[in-house]
């Protein structure tokens, strides 16, 4: 399940402002029709390569496949069985297709997933588009969300709380409903099908210290990675059967890894294997401290989280997102720890597999207080670091936002027909990322207002 993520702008931590509202949630559809889809963004899928050795790949796989994101343990292996129909429903976004369709021939060539898209008649997956303020009355928490056992919104909405929607019971996969809303950014769109299907398909968990994976509730990996690609085709495996343990499971991935990923049994090999499970209150206070109603009990909230990281003596992603969440709600006096906690999150991703994205996002952060400190050469150095990370995630909004903030630096710096050009360049990234010239101009306004 994707949750609402809030999107607090950078400026909370430069120009000590509240934070932003979630750019786009309610799209004027007609200029989101004009939109570009991600192919014609970003061309050719040039996934980044997964990093992770595939030891820790294995005890990935298991804590995705055999726990919810509520902390139930599931008992069993499931997935379907045979080839899979997709079929979209509902009133569908412009370029819904064209997204699907991108999707599918990612998952037929990476994951080697037998999907196809149908128009009509019986699917195994049937994704239904939904009004948000539809889905927010049935479960107010979530962006899109996947279940089991139904076909469309209306036989959910009949029974929400009906045995059948339980995961955890789920043996052999035979059917699953996808819901997403149908008035989103393209971007959003494009991010609730990659995750959703992806889990209608394969592993229900997310994990916040997987930092290469869609199945991270950070939300930094916008579109599937080769990692998911790669746990996807663990998933489908041959030598792996609907109703095996756990302990059955485990025993296989050794050997299913070095047929699939033999670059694995070097990568990394030298790093000791994530801490794991993640304790409970680590994770509610997490999640707490995002859907916040003010800044300082999110702040107090995402230091308690940090306590506990420092506590379990974490030095992977749960820690530096835990840096992160305590830098982007800090207090006005808190700037210079704001500062270090942002420099150390960003470390500590560096030095992890896969890190190259979360980091990008700390370092538009960390480029915000270069541009609002007058260190334009600085802004250049971090969205330079930033962008490729970005373009290669296909975050429309994140590179967008790197763009735009390079410009300004170099329009203080008197490069004004770069810093146009840019602009310029930034615009379709902003509309597929943030639903319309509105939003995109409130962005733009946002990081001008930096170096007022």
């Amino acid at each position: 399940m994707r949750p609402f993520f809030l999107f607090a702008s950078f400026l909370g931590l430069a120009a000590c402002a509240a934070p932003g509202p979630q750019l786009g949630p309610e799209v004027d559809m007609s200029v989101q029709s004009r939109a570009i889809s991600s192919s014609a963004l970003f061309g050719t899928p040039r996934p980044l390569a997964p990093e992770r050795n595939n030891a820790q790949i294995a005890e990935d796989i298991l804590e995705l496949g055999f726990r919810l994101e509520s902390g139930r343990e599931i008992p069993q292996f499931s997935r379907f069985e045979g080839p899979i129909a997709l079929r979209l429903a509902g009133p569908k976004p412009p370029l819904a297709e064209i997204e699907t369709d991108r999707l599918i021939a990612r998952l037929r060539e990476e994951a080697r997933i037998d999907i196809r898209r149908i128009d009509t008649g019986e699917a195994q997956i049937v994704v239904e588009f939904v009004p948000r303020a539809d889905m927010r009355r049935m479960v107010p928490e979530a962006a899109c969300f996947v279940l089991p056992n139904v076909s469309s919104w209306d036989e959910f909405r009949a029974a929400p709380r009906a045995k059948r929607l339980d995961w955890a019971q789920v043996v052999t996969r035979e059917k699953a409903l996808v819901i997403a809303p149908a008035d989103s950014t393209v971007q959003e769109m494009r991010d609730c099908l990659h995750e959703e299907v992806a889990q209608a398909m394969g592993p229900l968990n997310d994990l916040f210290r997987i930092g290469e994976s869609v199945f991270n509730d950070d939300n930094f990996q916008t579109a599937l990675t080769s990692f998911d690609m790669l746990v996807l085709r663990v998933w489908t495996h041959p030598s792996l059967r609907p109703g095996m343990s756990r302990a059955e499971v485990a025993e296989r991935l050794p050997r299913i890894l070095a047929q699939l990923n033999p670059r694995g049994a070097r990568a990394n090999a030298d790093l000791p294997l994530d801490p794991v499970p993640t304790p409970r209150a680590w994770t509610v206070a997490i999640e707490e401290a995002l859907g916040a109603r003010n800044r300082r009990q999110s702040f107090s909230l995402a230091q308690t989280a940090l306590q506990i990281a420092l506590r379990e003596g974490w030095r992977d992603e749960r820690l530096a997102f835990s840096l992160f969440l305590a830098a982007r709600f800090a207090p006005p006096r808190e700037g210079a720890q704001a500062l270090d906690a942002l420099a150390t999150a960003a470390a500590i991703y560096n030095a992890r597999p896969g890190g190259a994205v979360p980091r990008a996002h700390v370092e538009l952060h960390l480029a915000a207080q270069a541009l609002a400190s007058g260190q334009d050469e600085i802004v250049l150095r971090l969205t330079e670091s930033a962008k490729m990370p970005a373009r290669r995630s296909e975050n429309g909004a994140l590179l967008a936002s790197l763009m735009l903030m390079r410009a300004e630096a170099l329009q203080r710096m008197g490069r004004e027909a770069e810093a146009e050009k840019l602009r310029d360049e930034a615009l379709p990234f902003a509309l597929f990322g943030f639903g319309s010239h509105e939003a995109a101009e409130s962005r733009r306004a946002e990081i001008e207002a930096l170096i007022q």
